[in-house]
This record gives structure tokens, sequence and C-alpha cells, in this order.
């Protein structure tokens, strides 16, 4: 979700108002994906582990903003079908804020119309470390090590890898988002700024990624 900042800039407007604009945008997106069925998962990536070098105010800001948004939402969320996971380290969050998700994780955690992730202080390195830690916690012999039983380690466990990873903004990269995950996930980069991706520009990224061909490495006759 890229582009809050230089979506208010444009506008003469603080970047708070672009964030603002960004968790509208977000609600939009996940009401639309849900009620329409489009897809069965859904991750945001809300906050890095790289965004706290950011103005200590406009972190604050994030957090606040995200807290609203869960408690005012969390009715409409559960009514709606929609299964809510927090993906990341919660250890340096807020306390109300953490409180306001774990409320909303298990408030929705029977529910399956829309599994909905936010990646909050989520890195991918850290999400790989996490499980080199893990793998080392159990003392996994090397040998017994493989691709498929270390997946099984990640935070991301519990998720299917990604077939599609939408950036906003412009920029063409990753980001430090799934760097393990998104090995053979297709990529889609569009210039819409987060605040004006819609329904619309959402559909043009699932048509995109329809008419691709996926080998997975492998040679198709």
């Amino acid at each position: 979700m890229d582009g809050n900042g230089r979506w208010a800039k444009a506008r003469g407007l603080p970047r708070t108002e672009g964030h603002r604009q960004g968790a509208l945008a977000a609600e939009r997106l996940i009401r639309f994906v849900g009620r329409e069925r489009l897809v069965p998962y859904l991750t945001l990536f809300a906050f890095s582990t790289e965004n706290w070098a950011r103005p200590r105010e406009e972190v604050e800001f994030l957090f606040r903003l995200l807290e609203g948004f869960v408690r005012d939402k969390l009715q409409e969320l559960a009514e709606a079908g929609v299964r809510l996971r927090l993906l990341g380290d919660p250890r340096r969050l807020p306390a109300r804020l953490r409180a306001a998700l774990e409320e909303a994780v298990e408030a929705t955690r029977g529910n399956d119309a829309l599994n909905l992730t936010v990646a909050l202080n989520f890195g991918g390195r850290w999400a790989v470390l996490e499980g080199v830690r893990r793998a080392l916690e159990r003392r996994l012999p090397p040998e017994e090590l493989t691709p498929e039983r270390f997946a099984g380690l990640l935070p991301t466990a519990e998720l299917p890898e990604p077939d599609l990873i939408v950036r906003t903004g412009g920029h063409m990269r990753l980001s430090n988002f799934f760097l393990w995950e998104a090995a053979y996930s297709e990529l889609y980069f569009t210039p819409t700024l987060w605040p004006d991706f819609d329904e619309a520009a959402f559909l043009a990224a699932l048509a995109d990624y329809q008419g691709r061909t996926r080998n997975f490495g492998r040679v198709t006759s």
C-alpha cells in the first residue's frame, strides 16, 4: 500500500491526510473483495520493520488510525465473514493497538468468506530469521531441513504462497515484503498511488494476472 505521502503532497495536504485516505481505500477494497468473493486471501502490507525510521508523530498517527479502524469496523468485518490475521512482530506495537488486534483476530477466527491478513511490523528478512530461529530452537538436523519443512517454520506458514503481489505507487521492488514466499508469485506494478487504488484498479490487476502463464520453472508443451 504505497503512495499515501506522495498523494497528499501532490494536493498540498499533510502526510497524515494521505494515510487517512489510504485507510479509506483499504476499507473499500476489503468490502469489495469480500462482497464479490474475488479471492480467498488478501494481505495488506500496512507497516514494515523499516517504517520505524519515519518521524515519531507519523508512526503514532498510523497506529492510532489502525486502532480506530479495527475497533470501528470489527462488527462489520465479522458480519461480512472476514477472518482477520496479524502477520509480524507485535511486541513493539502499542498496547492498545495490540489489544484491539487480538480482539479482532479472536472475534473473526471462525469466518471464511475472506482471509484478511494485515502485515504489521513485518519484514521479509525478519520472517526468514524467525524461521531460522525456530529451526535452531528445535535443533533440526541440517539434512532434514527441506524447503517445505522450512516454510512450515515461517510466520507465514498458515498462509498459501501468494499468487499475485500488487505494488502501488510506481516503485518496482518488493521492499522487504514476502522474500521467501514470493519465489513464484506474479508481480504487478502500477503507478497508481494507494489512495486512488479502487475497485477498477484491482480488477485490472486480476485481469493482467489471469492472462499470464505460470510455469513454476517447468517447460510447457
